[in-house]
Formats: structure tokens, C-alpha cells, sequence
């Protein structure tokens, strides 16, 4: 990735504020906290909250941000000495062992760069690294800037052997960039500490990627109610909800990280095929898996497809739910969700419900 705090796109989705909870009344489980443990810190460029609702489970948050650290720091490629940087700087040289947390990321990184016409490519390094965008530098890239760094975004020419745990970008100039998938991994490890520490019910945002272990305190059986960023106002608010348990919530949008030069404005979505941002007149969308790691994958993917593709290709998968919002500010969402979304917002069409 270009920086760790930008991540190689910004997740669009609610941060902690934008979770709603309604209900009350509901019989409480005898362990469970009505107001949770909860703690916010500054990590990754982005603010991380954590909330806890098992009993005497507290300690457990400094445990996850200390998780949250070491995973980052292995991750980053803005300091030296982190596992993806050293695979970077060793591109064309020579395969890198690199540790066994981060080895199943580049593995999944791997998986889903070379699915057929996905636009997410694990290789996206070079480009990423031209435009710059979330830095104070970003600008736009000259033509021969971007042809000259193409060849080297092909996730095929990535080597890797998990008996070693080795990653080898084979040719001088490649870059690993796994923003699009990194905090997801991350909030997934963080779901397994708390399961090993006893946690039942919590709640894991990283900077609006969303992870849902559990169901409310305050609404048993129904799940914990959940607002989707309104692609075109301020963060916070909502084009609707969903009431989700035991599952991750991650949006890939154009909105909130985009650069502007000379009356044309640039999003920070980079198609692989052509070292621009993608044009294909979707603001965003929004991606529900049990694991977190998908959500946030799989978001770039259904971008990167457009939106009759994208809604094809998640109709025909069972892991997974996703909702696409156009520029018309159409709202299109797959079959699995028309029986659970509720738009609230009347600015959006809902193009597709029965």
C-alpha cells in the first residue's frame, strides 16, 4: 500500500456513531452488558473502536489495540523494516519469508487479484504510489508515467510458497499494495482474540470497517441495526439499515478521498487495467460476509465489476450480500437482501425491491 494510514482506499461505510440501536425490552442474557466496554483509539491513520459487552471482558480492549500495532506494523510499507516492505524492496531479487500472521493475507490478497475482470490486483503498488492520493503531494500522473508502471501491476507474476511462508514479486518495480483488504484481515484477528479470551458479543470498527460478533443486549434474536453511508453528505449519515449479527459490513466508495485538478475530480479507486480510477458511474458499494477480510475484498471486486456484473456475480455467491448505489442515486441490492434493507433516506431510489 502507498501508506498504511491511507490504506489504498478509504471504507466508506458508518463509523462507531453511525451504529444504531434500537429496542429495549428484550429478555438480557445474564453475561451480557446493556452499556459495553468501549474504547477509541487513533491507529492506522483511522479511529479504531472497540466495544465489549461480556462481563468482566474489559481488559480484553488493550489486548486487541496491542494486536492491532503489531499486525500494522508488519503490514505498513510507510517504515522500514515492516514484511510487505521488504517484499517490495526485494521485488525482482529474491522471495521473502515473511511472518505467519501476514502470509494468509497475502494469500487471500493473491485469491482475489486473480479473479477474472475483479479490479482488485495486489500488485496496484505502482500505480498507487504515482497518484499519491490522501498524501499532500497526490496529483495526476502523466500518461508516460502510467504506462511505464502498467507492466508491473500483474498479481500472475507473484510467487508464492506457503510451506515457507515466501513472497517474491518477480519483477524489479513491483509493488504489494493491500489496502484494499488489510483492515478487514485485521478485524478478523482481532474477532479471533476475543473468541480465545471468552468475548460472545462485541462490536470491531476500524475506521468504518465493521465487524459484528454476536447478537444486541437490547434486541436478542434480532441483531444489532446498522446504517449504510450515504455516499453524497456527510459521514454519519445513512441511506438506510441492517440489522446484522455474527457478520462484517464494508463499503468501497468515490467520495471521500478524491483529488481535483483543473475542474476534473479524481477518486482514489485505481482500475488495474488502466492506471486510472474506475468510470463506470457507481459511488459505492457496500459488501456483508461473516469474515471481514471478504467484505472488505470483495467491495473493490464489486466496484471494480460495475454494476450489472456486480450485482451477477454476488447473486450467484452464497457468502455474501451487497448493496450498489449510482450516481442517479439508484439503489440496487442483491436478492438476499430485499427482505432486510430498509431505505430511509428519499433523496435514493431503491430500484429493485418486489
Amino acid at each position: 500500500m502507498t501508506q498504511l494510514k491511507q490504506w489504498g482506499k478509504m471504507i466508506a461505510l458508518l463509523v462507531i456513531s453511525g451504529l444504531i440501536f434500537t429496542g429495549c425490552g428484550a429478555t438480557q442474557q445474564a453475561t451480557l452488558l446493556e452499556e459495553p466496554y468501549q474504547a477509541t483509539e487513533f491507529k492506522m491513520g483511522t479511529y479504531v473502536s472497540l466495544r465489549i459487552y461480556d462481563e468482566d471482558k474489559e481488559a480484553v480492549l488493550d489486548e486487541a489495540f496491542s494486536l492491532v500495532d503489531d499486525l500494522a506494523a508488519k503490514i505498513t510499507t510507510n517504515a522500514s523494516g515492516s514484511d510487505i516492505d521488504a517484499v517490495n524492496k526485494a521485488s525482482g531479487n529474491q522471495p521473502v519469508q515473511v511472518s505467519p500472521e501476514i502470509y494468509p493475507l497475502v494469500e487471500a490478497a493473491y485469491d482475489y487479484s486473480v479473479l477474472p475482470q475483479s479490479g482488485f490486483d495486489m500488485t496496484i503498488g505502482p500505480i498507487t504510489d504515482l497518484w499519491r492520493m490522501g498524501f499532500d503531494d497526490a496529483r495526476v500522473p502523466k500518461s508516460e508515467e502510467i504506462e511505464d508502471a502498467l507492466p508491473l501491476v500483474d498479481a500472475e507474476q507473484v510467487e508464492l510458497n506457503e510451506e515457507t511462508n515466501e513472497v517474491y514479486l518477480t519483477e524489479e518495480g513491483m509493488k504489494l499494495d493491500l489496502g484494499a483488504i488489510a483492515k478487514g484481515y485485521i478485524a478478523d484477528e482481532i474477532k479471533d482474540l476475543f473468541q480465545e479470551r471468552g468475548v460472545t458479543t462485541a462490536i470491531i470498527d476500524l475506521g468504518g470497517n465493521v465487524l459484528i460478533m454476536g447478537d444486541s443486549p437490547k434486541r436478542e434474536g434480532e441483531g444489532f441495526v446498522v446504517g449504510v453511508q450515504d455516499p453524497i453528505h456527510e459521514r454519519g449519515d445513512f441511506i438506510g439499515t441492517l440489522a446484522l449479527k455474527d457478520q462484517s459490513i464494508v463499503t468501497s466508495g468515490i467520495y471521500e478521498r478524491y483529488l481535483e485538478r483543473d475542474g476534473q475530480v479524481y477518486h482514489h479507486l485505481m482500475n488495474p487495467a488502466t492506471g486510472y480510477p474506475f468510470d463506470n458511474e457507481l459511488l459505492s458499494v457496500t459488501v456483508i460476509t461473516p469474515r471481514s477480510l471478504d467484505a472488505d475484498a470483495l467491495s473493490t471486486v464489486g466496484f471494480g465489476l460495475g454494476l450489472e456484473e456486480g450485482v451477477a456475480f454476488f447473486d450467484d455467491r452464497s457468502d455474501a450480500e451487497a448493496v450498489f448505489i449510482t450516481e442517479d442515486l439508484d439503489v440496487y441490492t442483491t436478492d438476499g437482501l430485499k427482505d432486510q434493507f430498509e431505505l430511509t433516506n428519499d433523496e435514493f431510489n431503491w430500484v429493485n425491491p418486489d
